[in-house]
């Protein structure tokens, strides 16, 4: 019978090899999920300042073409190589990993959040700009949730951050 692991094995090995435990490697997680974020929403960020709002349009809502896909893609992968700084097979196994992860879950909070209905109607590069900023935060929450911390925003703290900034 083939045993089931929470964790993928490169992660339980490369935890161990670094002296933590298997319930340790969630903070590795977050921070290869948070650079496979920064990532996906540099090469998409470039894209609409180059003017190519329709590609990411078309890349957000599962309609691009397969050559554009691709190249999004590789793009986002080299960005994710540069970041996470590991080399060889690592790299790879971790890029290959974590990059449709998060992928995913950009997709599913774009659609929960009702942002690709948005994303269709005809915006300006701007407005684009802020919903792939929308976009991000909406799946840091899905990847990263915060649960059982009890922290909230109350309506007279949100008056003083913005004093403040």
């Amino acid at each position: 019978m083939k045993k089931i692991s929470l964790f993928p094995h490169f992660l339980r090995t490369a935890g161990q090899l670094t002296g933590l435990a298997a319930w340790q490697t969630g903070r590795l997680f977050r921070k290869a999920a948070q650079s496979a974020l920064d990532s996906v929403q540099e090469v998409l960020r470039a894209e609409v300042q180059k003017g190519n709002v329709q590609l990411v349009r078309d890349f957000l809502t599962s309609k691009a073409l397969p050559a554009a896909r691709t190249l999004l893609l590789e793009r986002m992968t080299a960005r994710l190589l540069v970041r996470l700084g590991l080399r060889g097979a690592l790299a790879s196994n971790v890029v290959g990993w974590i990059l449709p992860v998060v992928l995913e879950q950009l997709v599913k909070a774009g659609q929960k959040s009702g942002l690709f209905d948005k994303v269709r109607e005809h915006t300006t590069v701007q407005d684009m700009l802020l919903r792939l900023e929308e976009l991000k935060r909406a799946t840091w929450k899905r990847l990263a949730p915060d649960h059982g911390t009890g922290a909230e925003l109350l309506p007279d703290d949100a008056a003083q951050t913005q004093l403040l900034t």
